[in-house]
């Protein structure tokens, strides 16, 4: 026996010691390619095998392997890499952040989670994205990256917002989704320097339900730079600048061409052509061309970022200055940002995160969008009249009637600029114990004070004229904005065996309020801007004072929240998160301040099942669902009870007096509106992960949808600083599919490319209206003429409603024929179509004549690597909506399109612009000839870039180099004749409405990336 145990021993022996012969000891470090620092936390595991380790502060580690064992070096966020052991005993790997998208960490809301976990319908943009669009603010790059999110332009005007959309417009109210800087609430994105950002996530189903009742519109994600923990210092310049030009000119008549026309419709109506001699009248002015400019932006920001052992930082300093291509300084808008993070281990397990964001901004500002504006009247003025006069002038535009006014001295005389300052600042700390609980308390604060100050000096813009200024004034005013979100939460993270669980308990207290300060001094002693100050004012007035009686100068609303989320899968594979939240908000009454609102979601890695794993060609398949409800409260303050929030004027002592009157009607039943969101998807990879996609489905309805009502007049609704009551009133339903498809790969070993293509379609559709005439409608067309957009059943939301045509009378036989109009038609007059068949074409006879939704919107991203240049470009397409052009003025004198030279002129001659006349004639009215397509595609940006190789740089001890050279808004493909088809007000009823708006600019820009 002794001998077996001898002999068994040795033999043990033999082979353990061959095996510590053959393994032998690897040292190696694990940096990040772009930065050179260690990485801390990097698994090494060998294949085959559970035998592994990580790497330490400095991204150093050391493992027993054999000759021939696989390596797999993996960090979430950065590829996984695969290194083969040799004869060597000290490696060195450097890893690059990028094509595993799975393992990409996702901000999902009061924590993160891997990609491939994720059960909502969520859409990430990484930093290298947003950069080379080079947008001025964030919403400018979130176009086309994300199928479902559509963005519109408020105004091209240096510094002005967009309008963000995600999934449609869900309520006849404020459709903004929520969005987050670092977890802070930012109602302003122009305080966020997009060069600044390191990602942004989009929640666009019932996963933003976990941030409550202000997520009800979908929630955007905004994380910014920060550095790693042991990163030595790295310091990045990112500079451009450009030019700045108007796209497009609208084909307005010369002088020749306006003298011709006005001779024929003076004479069409009885009257004697004013133009005797039209060869000498010429090109006359070109009325755009002198608001039009060339104008310069440049932007230079400088990032500091990296860490110790027990901290990491980041810090960002940039300036922007932007003039704007109407009116150059006179629309300027610059911007001085700074930005700071810092994490820091105070324990071992407690931690300290805070940031801060400064923003200071100034902007001078035109009247744009609407009548009067600066484009409006350098489309509408007589081309036939001088920028001055004789004496040296400004020419008076007499005979264009009350609005129209000479559009250079317009902008001589605009004074109007503001300036804002905002902190945005967070503070937290996180405390873990018990190994498997961590309790976070973060205290969120934003404070704006946003002043602005506007010049009117005395001046004539001709006879009669609503700008004319007979005595000067100065408006100063002051507003106050301050809001804090205190957010508390528990979380508890456990795994046993194959079974994960996270659990989320918390708390949110948020309050927001302000006050406005306003005053205007008149009878300044000098007219020139700059020269006088309030305090020399003859006169006083306190633009408040009357609502600071009724307490209506200020505001304050205050939301209390507890939520609870359940995240828990099996194996990795079987997803499952369930979230509650109960919000109360000051601005329902006792019996409903309060509303729970229920979300879930589940999933279903089916690429992660024994029967998917020798499938070659899908790498990764995810089926996911979601439904869920979220409240919503945005409507006017103290709508469910009566206040003395009006105006009541009488006369005492022969003195008027102010006083007080019931304000806003109230009711005390107002209730939560509410948007509840189904969704089902599915994300896959295919070919060893070059390609991913990505397809959603989703409904989402919103009930009791809060309305204005419409009531009697006898209830002094009307009355100065009263308005109809709040109700809930009305149901409406946005539904579509979304599809995303991208590849990116090696096609060579020097050529990389990615490529993306998205859609998402929308039809979205009013269900329900309970007002007494089954309608609400807003927006504006000429003047006189009722509001030309409607909400009503079984049509979108802010539908154009209005007579549709049937082309232009040829002959008096086709007048005679059809339906009478209260202004009688005659030959080459529009004919309406008369929908009720009685022989009169009346406000019955209209209908549904556009939508200014898009059905469809795609976007195309494409760029490659070539060695060390770089190109890409993107594109975006919005098909199906519509566009009522309401820029021309409806006067004998202005000037017109130059469509209006295919007008009719006699039989046959044009079937679709009538003739033209200045005398009485119908073709006013609100129809389909004022509507246009709207769709188009755009090339957003092309960019082409080249990095300095190594070995230049290494000499002069910089990490990279780049320059390059851009274009946005390259060209737009569309049918639309006005400015730019991008462009809404954004209101859900009376959007789409184009009454000059500012267009977006093209811009052309060289610029230089630099990293020390």
């Amino acid at each position: 026996m002794k001998t077996h145990v001898k002999e068994f021993f040795t033999v043990a022996l033999f082979f353990v010691s061959s095996i510590m012969l053959a393994q032998q000891d690897i040292s190696g470090t694990v940096v990040e390619q772009d930065t050179g620092g260690g990485l801390p936390g990097v698994t090494i595991v060998i294949s085959g095998t559970n035998k592994g380790t990580t790497t330490d502060f400095d991204g150093n580690f050391t493992i027993s392997a054999n000759k021939g064992d696989l390596l797999i070096v993996s960090y979430i966020g950065f590829d996984t890499q695969q290194i083969t052991i040799g004869d060597e005993t000290s490696i060195s790997i450097q890893l690059t952040e990028g094509q595993n998208k799975l393992n990409e960490i996702v901000v999902t809301g009061y924590g993160t989670q891997i990609k491939k976990e994720v059960t909502g319908a969520v859409a990430v943009i990484g930093a290298e994205s947003i950069e080379k669009l080079n947008p001025v603010r964030i919403e400018q790059a979130l176009q086309g990256q994300v199928a479902g999110v559509n963005i519109t332009s408020a105004s091209g005007a240096p510094g002005a917002a967009s309008n963000i959309r995600i999934r449609g417009v869900a309520t006849n109210g404020d459709n903004r989704p929520l969005i987050l800087v670092d977890g802070n609430v930012i109602e302003d994105l122009a305080v966020i320097n997009p060069r600044d950002i390191e990602s942004v996530n989009v929640l666009k189903d019932a996963s933003a339900g976990i941030y409550g009742v202000r997520a009800s519109n979908g929630v955007i994600l905004i994380t910014t730079k920060g550095g790693r923990r042991n990163m030595p210092l790295k310091i990045e310049l990112n500079t451009y600048t450009g030019v700045q030009n108007a796209a497009k000119q609208i084909g307005v008549l010369n002088a020749t061409e306006y003298g011709f026309i006005i001779n024929e419709s003076q004479v069409a109506a009885g009257n004697n052509a004013p133009f005797t001699s039209l060869n000498a009248l010429g090109k006359g002015t070109n009325w755009q061309k002198q608001v039009f400019q060339q104008a310069i932006i440049s932007d230079t920001n400088l990032t500091a970022t990296g860490g110790t052992e027990k901290s990491n930082y980041s810090f960002g300093l940039g300036y922007l200055d932007q003039d704007g291509i109407v009116g150059g300084e006179k629309s300027n808008y610059n911007r001085i940002a700074a930005r700071g993070n810092y994490t820091l281990d105070l324990l071992n397990n407690l931690q300290l995160k805070s940031t801060a964001i400064y923003t200071r901004s100034n902007q001078d500002r035109l009247p744009e969008n609407g009548i009067g504006s600066v484009l409006f009247n350098a489309l509408n003025m007589n081309p036939t009249l001088p920028i001055v006069d004789s004496n040296g002038a400004y020419t008076l535009a007499e005979g264009l009637g009350a609005e129209v006014i000479n559009p250079v001295a317009q902008l001589e005389n605009n004074y109007n600029t503001s300036q804002i300052n905002k902190i945005s600042a967070t503070l937290g700390l996180e405390y873990t114990f018990l190994n498997d609980f961590s309790i976070q308390s973060r205290f969120q604060y934003n404070h704006a004070n946003v002043k602005s100050d506007i010049f009117k000096p005395v001046v004539n813009y001709g006879s009669g004229k609503v700008f004319n200024i007979d005595r000067n004034e100065l408006i100063e005013n002051s507003d106050n904005f301050q809001d804090y979100t205190w957010d508390t939460f528990l979380t508890y993270e456990k795994s046993i065996s194959n079974h994960n669980l996270k659990v989320l308990l918390g708390q949110s207290i948020f309050k927001t309020y302000g006050t406005f300060e306003s005053y205007t001094g008149f009878d300044l002693p000098s007219n020139v801007y700059g020269e006088s100050s309030l305090a020399d004012a003859t006169e006083i007035v306190d633009n408040q004072e009357q609502n600071k009686e009724r307490g209506a100068n200020t505001f304050d609303v205050r939301l209390l929240s507890h939520f609870s989320r359940v995240q828990y899968n099996y194996k990795g594979k079987y997803l499952l998160s369930a979230v509650v939240r109960r919000d109360g908000s000051t601005r329902f009454g006792p019996n409903n301040r309060f509303g729970i609102f229920p979300s879930g979601s589940v999933g279903w890695l089916v690429s992660d099942e024994d029967f998917f794993t020798n499938n070659n060609v899908i790498n990764f398949l995810k089926f996911r669902a979601s439904y869920g409800i979220i409240g919503n409260d945005r409507i006017g303050d103290y709508r469910y009870v009566s206040t003395l929030a009006g105006e009541a004027t009488y006369v005492s002592n022969e003195e008027r007096v102010f006083g007080k009157a019931e304000g806003a009607l109230s009711n005390p039943e107002i209730k939560w509106e509410e948007q509840v969101t189904s969704n089902i998807g599915l994300d896959a990879n295919l070919f060893n992960d070059a390609v991913n996609l990505s397809i959603d489905y989703f409904v989402r309805k919103t009930k009791d949808l809060l309305l204005s009502a419409q009531v009697s007049g006898i209830l002094g609704a009307s009355a100065p600083g009263s308005s109809a009551p709040t109700v809930n009133a009305g149901d409406i339903e946005n539904k579509g599919l979304e599809f995303l498809i991208g590849y990116q790969g090696n096609i060579t070993r020097d050529l990389k490319m990615n490529v993306s293509y998205n859609f998402a379609t929308l039809q979205n559709k009013v269900l329900f209206v309970a007002s007494e005439n089954g309608f609400e409608q807003g927006g504006g067309f000429g003047i006189g003429l009722e509001p030309p957009s409607r909400m009503a059943a079984g049509e979108p939301i802010g539908f154009f409603y209005g007579f549709e045509t049937d082309g232009v009378f040829q002959n008096q036989a086709e007048v005679n024929a059809g339906p009478t109009t209260d202004i009688a038609p005659s030959v080459g007059d529009l004919r309406y179509i008369d929908q009720d068949d009685d022989g009169d074409v009346d406000l019955d006879d209209r209908v549904n004549i556009g939508d200014p939704i898009p059905d469809i919107t795609m976007g195309l991203n494409l760029g490659f690597n070539y060695k060390n240049i770089d190109f890409s470009s993107s594109a975006f397409a919005s098909i199906g909506n519509e566009i009522v052009r309401n820029y021309e003025r409806n006067q004998p004198f202005v000037n017109r399109r130059s469509a209006v030279l295919d007008r009719w002129i006699g039989p046959n001659s044009s079937n679709e612009n009538p003739r033209v006349s200045a005398g009485a004639n119908p073709n006013g009215l609100f129809s389909d000839y004022y509507v246009e397509d709207g769709s188009y595609v755009r090339i957003q940006n092309i960019q082409i870039g080249y990095t300095f190789p190594d070995e230049v740089l290494n000499s002069m001890n910089i990490k990279k180099l780049r320059i390059y050279g851009s274009v946005n808004n390259v060209h737009t493909f569309t049918k639309y004749s006005g400015y730019d088809p991008s462009a809404s007000s954004g209101d859900p009823i009376g959007g789409g409405i184009d009454q000059g708006f500012y267009p977006v600019p093209r811009t052309f820009m060289v610029g230089l990336n630099l990293t020390f």
